[in-house]
């Protein structure tokens, strides 16, 4: 049996969740500097990674180079055909002189005519020396499937943001159920892939996060915060306590069915 819970309140940056002691100019130069870290380095570029790291520089990862010297001998020479990583979900703290960053990391893997996605999570101890940013200390793990649905749930957040039709074309199952939390009704794939924009919203948020995982069945439980205006152009700014359920079918988990339930303040 796989069974794990994950109590999680993610801050989702440009959603609209507060994260302490960091500038938005600030957060804009970490991001900044932590995607040149992961481009740099897949392109073999020791030279870079040298003012990239502090002198002081220890890996946490197990069975990682743990000094400076040793991380970089490790790099190994640009590998044009190799895939982009790509970084999301950047949480960003920061407190005089050092700097917490965590992201989320995917990419794509094939071989033996098979292919998928995999997931993992970084978190980066950064401190400023001599007036520049350099990284201190690293650690890295895969997602777990609890983490891996975490995330994929909080990915409807920005979906709703973007009013992005094709992430639930892509993420609702074809037999997806959902009850609507305005009105009770139940919609299939079709109905809620038509709604998918119709309200405009600028805020969203998901806090309480419960995460369980049963084999190839996962439940998401959690507050969603979110707020803009409808299909008549009237303001809205509600929370909904949701329950969402999630099935792996063909490697991927898809969002089978979903329940929101509006709180009264």
């Amino acid at each position: 049996m796989n069974k794990r819970i994950i109590m999680a309140s993610l801050a989702l940056a440009f959603a609209g969740q507060a994260q302490a002691a960091c500038t938005a100019a600030q957060k804009a130069e970490l991001e900044a500097l932590d995607r040149n870290w992961s481009e740099v380095a897949r392109k073999g570029d020791k030279k870079a990674l040298a003012d990239i790291y502090s002198d002081h520089y220890h890996d946490l990862t197990p069975g990682a180079p743990q000094d400076k010297q040793a991380a970089i001998a490790s790099t190994s020479a640009a590998r044009p055909d190799q895939p982009p990583v790509k970084h999301d979900f950047y949480a960003i703290h920061c407190e005089g002189d050092t700097a917490i960053i965590s992201h989320r990391n995917s990419g794509t893997w094939e071989g033996d005519g098979e292919s998928g996605t995999w997931y993992a999570r970084s978190i980066h101890h950064l401190v400023r020396e001599g007036g520049k940013w350099r990284v201190l200390a690293n650690a890295g793990h895969p997602l777990d499937e609890a983490g891996v649905v975490t995330y994929l749930d909080l990915e409807w957040n920005l979906a709703d943001v973007a009013g992005d039709k094709a992430w639930f074309e892509r993420n609702l199952a074809l037999d997806y159920i959902g009850i609507g939390s305005r009105n009770g009704a139940m919609q299939g794939k079709k109905e809620a892939v038509a709604d998918v924009g119709k309200y405009k919203v600028t805020q969203a948020d998901s806090t309480d996060v419960m995460v369980q995982v049963e084999g190839d069945v996962a439940r998401v439980s959690g507050i969603y915060h979110y707020a803009g205006t409808d299909d008549k152009g009237k303001a809205f700014n509600r929370k909904v306590r949701y329950i969402d359920n999630w099935i792996k079918r063909g490697g991927r988990w898809q969002v089978w069915n979903s329940q929101g339930t509006e709180i009264s303040d």
